[in-house]
């Protein structure tokens, strides 16, 4: 069984910084193209970031200069850091893993940015 477990989440003060993790386990974890989402109540879930099996990486525009998505093959695991928070990154945050036509979901961590 494929698993997605995200940790790292929690309260910050505006201008603040967290690193969140994805670690994946019950597959080629190298082989997979990594997303971190996320939701905030009565919003639409929103693609923050995404790295490929090869590196390359892509960010919402209203997180690019912030947030940093990287990986660790050696261990299954995908890495979003982000910094200068602000309250409107408030959401549950949601890691992917996507491979041609197979996805998988973690469960989410919650981030609240508040002073």
């Amino acid at each position: 069984q494929v698993q997605l477990v995200e940790s790292g989440g929690g309260l910050v003060q505006p201008g603040g910084s967290l690193r969140l993790s994805c670690a994946v386990s019950g597959t080629i974890f190298r082989l997979y193209e990594m997303g971190w989402y996320r939701q905030a109540p009565g919003k639409q879930r929103e693609l923050v970031a995404a790295i490929t099996s090869g590196g390359s990486t892509n960010y919402a525009d209203s997180v690019k200069g912030r947030f940093t998505i990287s990986r660790d093959n050696a261990k299954n695991t995908v890495y979003l850091q982000m910094n200068s928070l602000k309250p409107e990154d408030t959401a549950v945050y949601i890691c992917n893993a996507a491979l041609k036509t197979v996805t998988y979901w973690g469960q989410g961590t919650q981030v609240t940015v508040s002073s």
